[in-house]
């Protein structure tokens, strides 16, 4: 540590971080950044070398490894090789990335599309253009921390509203001036929690109050919907979000962040929005490979009908043993835990029998709210689900969790 830093606050919070981190890996209870040696057919992955089931995937469809999706990836990289010239506006937009644009627009039943180079960096940039000082942004209190950032950087007034509590939002709504723009933003699916926004409610409250509305899509694309195409598709709502914002790194297997929308709406962002303007286009593989995966999901609705079948095997099974799920309705199943200990340990048992799971705690979580955050895919078999909810079982029983 540097001598002249040896009493601040800043050296302090370090301090305080290394101390808890050495104490974690002393205990075996560390499984930060895990070290993935290979992913392997049938949701499998290598670690440490020891192959193990993996239920941390934000891969909910099965779609990593896709052979359409890899070889579309392999022929961006011969036509266009592996990196971009630089920002869009100024060195020029591939061809790739206007078609991935459009094939987003159509995916999402939208007029047009924008792509940013990562999920965290269009909900920044997107809130923060869109809303300034003088106006007023209406946030889910369990809103993702790139929603909660892009609110705090864009000046507005920023008002959070109780989890899926439509009556707060309504009081919020009620008392803000009504002649200043007001956005309203949630989550579509909430990813530690796994629940679904009250979308009906929320889109009636926006419509009575003049706001534009928001949703983030990370965790629905893929999930929600019986083609997959999202919360839209699941209420049978089409066309009554303003932005549709998603991610190109969970369902799909790449890596960005996008935003669907009014055609507007889009021209507006792609002249204004700093991270757009500022940022590497996506490298050519990335945006293959994404476009490709839009369009898989569409050819193979099997996919969705098998994940939701795995979803209320895996969440129906912890439930009988006698763990609490909270409120998930998806692919996203909550083990909790309640203290941060009881976490690490659940995921040291789990891991010590194959099973890839990890855990979630404060300040991620509000303390006593610690869990294991388990997630199924299309590509889980009936039969290895049933082996991990029995070794979650036998981890819960061993510390006192379940009977």
């Amino acid at each position: 540590m540097d001598v002249h830093h040896t009493d601040d606050a800043v050296t302090r919070r370090i301090k305080a971080f290394t101390e808890r981190v050495a104490q974690v890996k002393a205990n075996d209870l560390y499984f930060y950044n895990q070290p993935i040696e290979e992913i392997l057919p049938g949701m499998k992955v290598r670690v440490n070398g020891r192959t193990m089931g993996m239920y941390a995937s934000y891969s909910y469809l099965g779609l990593i490894n896709h052979p359409r999706i890899n070889e579309a990836a392999k022929r961006a990289v011969d036509k266009f090789g592996t990196g971009t010239n630089g920002v869009r506006s100024l060195a020029g937009s591939l061809t790739l990335h206007t078609e991935l644009e459009e094939t987003i627009a159509h995916f999402k039943h939208a007029e047009a599309a924008i792509t940013y180079s990562s999920g965290y960096a269009t909900n920044l940039t997107v809130v923060s253009t869109l809303m300034g000082r003088g106006d007023y942004v209406f946030s889910d209190k369990l809103n993702h921390a790139s929603i909660v950032d892009g609110c705090l950087m864009s000046g507005a007034e920023f008002r959070r509203f109780r989890h899926n509590d439509m009556e707060h939002l309504e009081g919020l709504l009620r008392n803000a001036p009504p002649d200043v723009a007001k956005l309203v933003i949630a989550d579509s699916v909430f990813s530690m929690d796994g629940d679904i926004i009250d979308l009906p409610k929320m889109v009636e409250l926006c419509k009575k109050y003049n706001a534009w509305l928001m949703i983030d899509e990370a965790h629905s694309v893929g999930v929600l919907g019986e083609r997959g195409t999202g919360i839209e598709e699941h209420f049978n709502m089409y066309g009554a979000i303003d932005i549709k914002m998603g991610t190109l790194s969970k369902t799909i297997p790449s890596v960005g962040g996008y935003v669907a929308a009014s055609k507007d709406i889009i021209t507006y962002l792609r002249h204004a929005s700093r991270a757009y303007i500022f940022s590497a286009a996506l490298p050519p593989a990335q945006a293959a490979a994404a476009n490709e995966a839009f369009k898989v999901i569409l050819d193979e609705p099997w996919r969705i009908e098998r994940l939701n079948q795995n979803t209320k095997q895996f969440i129906g099974g912890l439930k009988s043993m006698g763990f609490d799920t909270m409120l998930t309705e998806t692919a996203i199943v909550p083990v909790l835990c309640g203290d941060d200990n009881t976490a690490f340990a659940m995921t040291r048992e789990c891991q010590h029998n194959d099973v890839f799971v990890l855990p979630v705690v404060s300040p991620a979580v509000p303390e006593g709210l610690a869990r294991l955050r388990a997630t199924v895919t299309a590509a889980h078999e009936p039969d290895e689900i049933e082996r991990a909810m029995e070794v979650i079982g036998e981890a819960g029983k061993k510390l006192g969790l379940i009977k």
